[in-house]
């Protein structure tokens, strides 16, 4: 038998970098005056919280406070419940179902205050994304308390926070029917100004329909997180349709812009695809930046009021799967960004991944806090991804406060694709799961037994085994491998954004290990029908990602189905093997890591602790290959939800993964652990299982805990529960 074949994955250089110093800045160690003002509890989006009135010692006492649940605020029942409240002055506020609708609630009863809906427009109608919204920002013009909220159809609103009604003498009018005369910017018009695509369709005619938005032929745009102030600056954040279900090349950019927060005046844009003259324009290669897209920051933000930077994480650029339309490393893709948040000027990047064709984008802000790293304090950013590397840098001058090295990557041999020669890999902290340096290695084989190693062995030969950044073969591949193998150590953590505590450098990241082998790419032929899934614009109703598809050009390949592999590869096997990643009847062939929950010491860099969630599924401990061995447990479905709350770390588990739930009798807990230790030291029942987030605040002297939660499996709504305790 051959040896399974390994990609040479070299070191090839360390990352250094050297930039001016800034004084030496502090961010807020946790929320303050009971309150959780940003969707992240505080503007490092640490989700921590110093409150302590619910401890050890009474958190099983905790009663379940009330429910509020958003069956009725949209065309359909919508089990999602990603946007996690915030809760300023005495209010909680949230926003509810696709339609995005903004809710303010009564914190001690659950009840209804008011609510602000946006008129109707096809654009909205025709957005994706639309049941991801993340919640709103709170700020202040005159110790008015002003909501603010970017919405699917791309239009942002600065509502009054008392009444939900449009702020008077703000943005400006709106010629759709139904919308107020102020309140309200759209979005657009400012996005695509200076927009080569957008100019050129003016000159030869084309008119701005702002019921119907961008027009089909140039792109779309959406948002996903909502807005953040910093300074007096309101930052808009922009999304798109994942990269991943686009055909053809063109798009529209996901610049960044800012915004006067008391008037709406804009104030800057970032354009994230560099133009000529501007720093990273010579990444893109043949011209792409013309015509090239996407690059969202459809995550939450982060920022640093003392040095006015505000940090912000990008997505790949137009169709993710092949890069050949756009070769180069494509800045800012990938990247964490910090701008000065007065001029919009960038201050430092750093790109994570380059040339992104694996949906590798960043999906959480970077947590900001302060850390003593060999006896000096540093103001640190850091960035956990979905790959499960963690990069740590200063905030002040992006220096990174661990060497970063370049490793060479496999590269691709679909024809005219282009692959980046070398990625980046921390040297410190160490990854989530380090199977995601060289991949499945004889470290990671599954071998509770030497016949279940063995068999192992066998399944695995011939395919080529890398680590992250392992690329699709094409569909016509002849080569002497079955198919690459690669694995991931940290995953979407849109469904689980990690939690710190600033007052002891501890940091809480849930992770899971996935092997894959990759789809083989198709060449398309130039043929690129609509997705039968998204409805017409104007027709109603809305899917996870219900905008037809954009731009005019089709790529030269795109994933297509798993083949069988090819004689010439399997030499003597059967030529009918399929070319996914092999099972041992359906026992996967690497040693499980489910639902995983680790700390890191983060002035260290070391992982204190690292434990699964949940029990390994009766499929894999009742296998007959297994029967009678003591297996590990890798942890159960779903993932790890968690925020910090003084001396506790509160925990549950999300079990659903897009629209459906894994189990839907599994049980329904919320945690206590041990922050040291991750010893479950309390537990209460949840009603349904947890999505996204949640957070905690002091009102009347009480403190409580809102989880959001929702299942379809059992047909419960998306909603947030409240707990306290006891009168």
């Amino acid at each position: 038998m051959k040896a399974i074949k390994h990609a040479a994955l070299s070191i090839v250089g360390s990352i250094f970098i050297s930039w001016p110093v800034w004084p030496l800045a502090q961010v807020t160690l946790g929320t303050e005056n009971g309150e959780w003002r940003y969707i992240g509890g505080t503007i490092g989006h640490t989700r921590y919280s110093p409150l302590n009135q619910i401890n050890a010692e009474n958190f099983e006492d905790l009663e379940q406070a009330w429910v509020w649940r958003t069956d009725n605020f949209g065309p359909n029942v919508d089990y999602f419940s990603r946007s996690t409240p915030i809760y300023v002055d005495g209010i909680l506020y949230t926003v509810a179902s696709p339609r995005r609708q903004v809710v303010a609630i009564d914190p001690a009863t659950g009840e209804t205050l008011w609510t602000f809906r946006e008129p109707e427009t096809i654009r909205h109608q025709r957005s994706p994304r639309q049941a991801y919204g993340k919640g709103v920002t709170y700020g202040e013009i005159d110790g008015r308390g002003v909501i603010y909220i970017t919405t699917p159809g791309f239009f942002l609103w600065a509502l009054d926070a008392k009444t939900g009604r449009p702020l008077e003498n703000w943005g400006g009018a709106f010629p759709v029917g139904g919308f107020p005369g102020t309140g309200v910017i759209d979005l657009i018009p400012y996005l695509v100004d200076d927009w080569g695509p957008w100019q050129d369709y003016l000159v030869a005619g084309g008119k701005y329909d702002p019921d119907y938005g961008i027009p089909r032929e140039l792109g779309m745009v959406t948002a996903s997180a909502p807005p953040i102030i910093v300074n007096g600056v309101l930052v808009a954040l922009v999304g798109h349709q994942p990269s991943y279900g686009q055909t053809r090349i063109e798009n529209v950019p996901g610049d960044i812009m800012g915004f006067d927060m008391a008037t709406g005046e804009r104030l800057w844009k970032f354009h994230v695809i560099p133009r000529p003259g501007e720093v990273g324009h010579e990444t893109w290669h043949n011209e792409a930046w013309r015509f090239s897209g996407d690059i969202s920051t459809w995550a939450p933000a982060s920022a640093d009021p003392e040095l006015g930077l505000v940090y912000l994480v990008t997505n790949a650029s137009t169709v993710q799967a092949y890069t050949g339309h756009r070769p180069g490393d494509n800045l800012f893709g990938g990247s964490l960004l910090a701008l000065d948040v007065k001029t919009g000027e960038r201050r430092w990047h750093f790109q994570i991944h380059r040339s992104d064709q694996w949906n590798y984008d960043l999906p959480t802000p970077p947590l900001l806090m302060d850390l003593t790293v060999d006896g000096k304090k540093i103001p640190a950013a850091i960035q956990n991804t979905k790959q499960g590397l963690i990069f740590v840098f200063n905030r002040e001058t992006g220096e990174p406060i661990w060497p970063i090295e370049d490793r060479a990557v496999i590269q691709t041999e679909v024809p005219g694709n282009y692959t980046a020669a070398t990625q980046p890999y921390p040297s410190w902290p160490e990854p989530v799961d380090r199977i995601v340096l060289d991949g499945i290695t004889d470290e990671f084989i599954i071998d509770f037994t030497p016949e279940l190693k063995q068999q192992a062995l066998e399944a695995l030969d011939g395919y080529r085994i890398g680590g992250l950044y392992v690329p699709q073969l094409p569909d016509t591949y002849n080569g002497e491998y079955i198919n690459n193998v690669g694995c991931l150590g940290g995953g979407n953590i849109i469904n689980h954004p990690p939690a710190a505590d600033p007052t002891n450098g501890m940091m809480f990241n849930s992770h899971r290990r996935n092997c894959f082998a990759p789809n083989f790419m198709r060449a398309t032929n130039g043929i690129a029908p609509d997705n039968p899934n998204y409805p017409e614009p104007g027709s109603g109703g809305a899917t996870p990602n219900s905008t037809p598809t954009t731009g005019k050009t089709v790529a030269a390949w795109l994933p297509g189905a798993r083949r069988r592999a090819n004689p010439q590869a399997l030499e003597q096997r059967s030529s009918g093997r399929s070319v996914g990643l092999p099972t041992i009847d359906g026992l996967p062939v690497y040693k499980r890591m489910n639902n995983q929950l680790s700390a890191y010491q983060m002035n260290s860099g070391v992982k204190t602790w690292s434990l699964p969630v949940g029990n390994n599924p009766e499929t894999y401990e009742g296998h007959p290959a297994l029967e009678g061995l003591e297996v590990p447990n890798s942890g159960g479905a779903g993932w790890s939800i968690q925020m910090v709350s003084g001396d506790l770390l509160i925990q549950t588990r999300a079990l659903s993964e897009g629209m459906a739930q894994i189990l839907p009798d599994a049980p329904l807990t919320l945690n206590a652990r041990d922050k040291m230790t991750g010893e479950i030291i309390g537990t209460v029942a949840l009603p349904a299982p947890g999505q996204y987030g949640m957070m905690t605040y002091m009102h009347e002297k009480k403190q409580y805990i809102v989880v959001q939660i929702g299942s379809s499996q059992t047909d419960y709504p998306g909603a947030i529960v409240a707990y306290r305790l006891p009168d």
